[in-house]
C-alpha cells in the first residue's frame, strides 16, 4: 500500500469527518515547520504528510481510490470509482486506454491556511526557501499560549464569516419597565431558498421585557439578518431605551420625584401626594423643615431589582421650593418675630 495515510494521522480505518479534523489540528499544529526551528527540514517532511494524510481521507473519493489500490492506485493510472471530478484530482486520457486518475497534492501550507484561516500562528514562514507562504503571522509566538487557543477546539475561521449584529433601539415607558411588558416587533427579511434565490419575509419577534430592566439592556435573536449566499445571517440585537416620564425620573433602582412647594409649606409641613407607575396613590405627610437640600426617602418604592423582582430600590422626593418675589414690611415684621433667636 505505499505510504499508511491512516498511521499518519494516527487513526483507525473507521475514522470519521470529526476524528479526521481533531487529528489533522492536533499533529499539524505540532509539526508545522514555524513551531519546529531547530529541526525545520524534518518537521516539513512531517508536515506535508500529514496534510497529504488528511487530504486524501478527508475526501470520499479520494479515499475510496485508496482504500482500494493504496498509494500507488492515487498516484500511479488507475480508474476512478466514479466519474466526477473533484479538487486536487484530475482525469486525463492516455493513448487509446480507459479515462485515468491521478491525484495531485496540494500545497501543505495552502491546506493548513483554509483549516485554520491563515498559513501560520507563529510568524517566519517563507524564510527558508520552502515554498511555504505566510499571512497575518502572530510575530513569533510560541508556546503553550498559542497552542491551547487551537487545542482540542474548534478550528479558527472555519465556515462562512458572520457580519457585525444590527441593532435596534427599542424605547419603552417607564411604565413598561416598572411592571414588565412584552412587545412584538414586525421585522422584514431575505431568506434563501434550496436553489439559493434570496426572497422578502416578513416576522413578528416577541420580546419579553422584564420588571426592572435598564437602559442598555440588550436582547439578542440570533441569524435574523439577511440570509446570504456563503455569509451567515447577522444577530439582531434590540437595545432598551428609556421613554422620558412625567413625574419620575430613574437613578438605577431609585426613582426620584422633585416636588415643587412654597416657602411657608417647607417651614410649616407638606404632604406629598403621587401616583406610583402601578397606579397606586401615595400619601407622604413630611412634619420636618424642609430646606433646599431636604430628601424624604420612602424605602422599597422603587424600581423593582431584575434579578430579584420582589425587591425594590426607594423613592426619593427632592423638593424646589418657591420664595416669594417681595415682602412688604409688615409681612417681613411678621416673619421675624416667631423665627428670632
Amino acid at each position: 500500500m505505499g505510504v499508511d495515510y491512516y498511521k499518519i494521522l494516527q487513526v483507525n480505518k473507521n475514522a470519521n469527518d470529526e476524528d479526521l479534523k481533531k487529528a489533522y489540528r492536533k499533529l499539524a499544529m505540532k509539526w508545522h515547520p514555524d513551531k519546529n526551528p531547530n529541526n525545520k527540514k524534518e518537521a516539513e517532511a512531517k508536515f506535508k504528510e500529514i496534510s497529504e494524510a488528511y487530504e486524501v481521507l478527508s475526501d470520499p473519493q479520494k479515499r475510496a481510490i485508496y482504500d482500494q489500490y493504496g498509494e500507488e492506485g492515487l498516484k500511479g493510472q488507475v480508474p476512478p470509482p466514479d466519474a466526477g471530478g473533484h479538487g486536487g484530482a484530475s482525469f486525463f486520457q492516455t493513448g487509446d486506454g480507459p479515462t485515468m486518475f491521478r491525484f495531485n497534492p496540494r500545497n501543505a501550507n495552502d491546506i493548513f491556511a483554509e483549516f485554520f484561516g491563515y498559513s501560520s500562528p507563529f510568524g517566519g514562514m517563507g524564510s527558508s526557501g520552502s515554498g511555504m507562504r505566510s499571512s497575518r503571522p502572530f510575530g513569533g509566538m510560541f508556546g503553550d499560549d498559542i497552542f491551547s487557543s487551537f487545542g482540542e477546539g474548534r478550528p479558527m475561521s472555519q465556515g462562512p464569516r458572520k457580519p457585525p449584529p444590527i441593532e435596534k433601539t427599542l424605547p419603552c415607558t417607564l411604565e413598561e419597565l416598572y411592571k414588565g411588558t412584552t412587545k412584538k416587533m414586525r421585522i422584514s427579511r431575505e431568506i434563501m431558498d434550496a436553489s439559493g434565490k434570496t426572497l422578502p419575509v416578513e416576522e413578528i419577534l416577541t420580546i419579553e421585557i422584564k420588571p426592572g430592566w435598564k437602559k442598555g439592556t440588550k436582547i439578542t435573536f440570533p441569524e435574523k439578518g439577511n440570509e446570504q449566499l456563503n455569509v451567515l445571517p447577522a444577530d439582531l440585537v434590540f437595545i432598551i431605551d428609556e421613554k422620558p416620564h412625567s413625574t419620575f425620573t430613574r437613578d438605577g433602582n431609585d426613582l426620584v420625584f422633585t416636588q415643587t412647594i412654597p416657602l411657608v409649606e417647607a417651614l410649616t409641613g407638606y404632604t406629598v401626594r403621587l401616583t406610583t407607575l402601578d397606579g397606586r396613590s401615595l400619601t407622604i405627610p413630611i412634619n420636618n423643615v424642609i430646606h433646599p437640600d431636604y430628601e424624604e426617602v420612602v424605602p422599597k418604592e422603587g424600581m423593582p431589582i431584575p434579578k430579584d423582582p420582589s425587591k425594590r430600590g426607594n423613592l426619593r422626593i427632592k423638593f424646589k421650593i418657591k420664595f416669594p418675589t417681595r415682602l412688604t414690611d409688615e409681612q417681613k415684621s411678621g416673619i421675624k418675630k416667631p423665627l428670632a433667636p
